[in-house]
């Protein structure tokens, strides 16, 4: 009995060195007998930016109003806006069919400076929009004129810069895409016994996509 024990801790032990010897590893020479190569490459497509529709104004200082065509029923003030450029920059195939889109200009009533219950409201402002880059199909528009709620003898469809399109495209933005800068005359006209002093109201443009 005492000898088979013994065979079998040579056995356990020969195998221990079996295991060692695995786990050195292989010392390579220096030069490859031969070599080969596997060209690895990948194409990367640029990121796609959905396109959009902007809104960008001039830089500008502001518009001073100055006194211009006053007569008996009204004192009267006109000055131009800066230019205001929208760009659609949408693929055909990222407009919904029946999409539109219109920018629209909403004044706050006129303060005076230094005397806040002295004011002027937004319906004695008017304005008449002018396109002044082309339309190739006429897909998009300036808005209508707007009155001053005090008439100077035109005819406008509507009085007071409450919400009034300065430009709009048709129901169909995908007729006409690209770039377009509009700009307004802006009239005034007041009460003729207005009280005098420095006014100042705030003309915000909104961009309004739709379909």
């Amino acid at each position: 009995m005492a000898r088979s024990k013994a065979v079998r801790l040579a056995a356990v032990s020969a195998i221990g060195v079996l295991l060692a010897g695995v786990s050195t590893g292989v010392a390579w020479g220096d030069e490859p007998n031969s070599q080969s190569g596997i060209d690895v490459s990948v194409d990367i497509d640029e990121i796609s930016t959905p396109g959009q529709v902007t809104l960008t104004v001039d830089a500008n200082q502001g518009v001073a109003l100055t006194e211009n065509g006053s007569d008996a029923a009204a004192r009267q003030f006109t000055g131009v806006t800066p230019s205001v450029t929208v760009t659609d920059s949408r693929q055909p195939d990222e407009i919904p069919a029946g999409d539109f889109w219109a920018v629209v200009g909403q004044a706050s009533d006129f303060t005076a400076s230094g005397d806040p219950t002295a004011s002027i409201g937004a319906q004695y402002l008017g304005w008449t929009p002018h396109l002044l880059s082309g339309s190739s199909t006429g897909s998009v528009e300036a808005g209508e004129p707007v009155s001053s709620v005090i008439s100077d003898g035109t005819t406008a469809p509507t009085v007071g810069l409450t919400g009034q399109e300065l430009l709009v495209s048709t129901a169909n933005s995908a007729d006409e895409i690209g770039s377009w800068q509009v700009n307004a005359d802006l009239i005034l006209r007041t009460p003729v016994d207005v009280p005098a002093g420095e006014y100042h109201s705030t003309l915000t443009l909104s961009l309004f996509d739709q379909s």
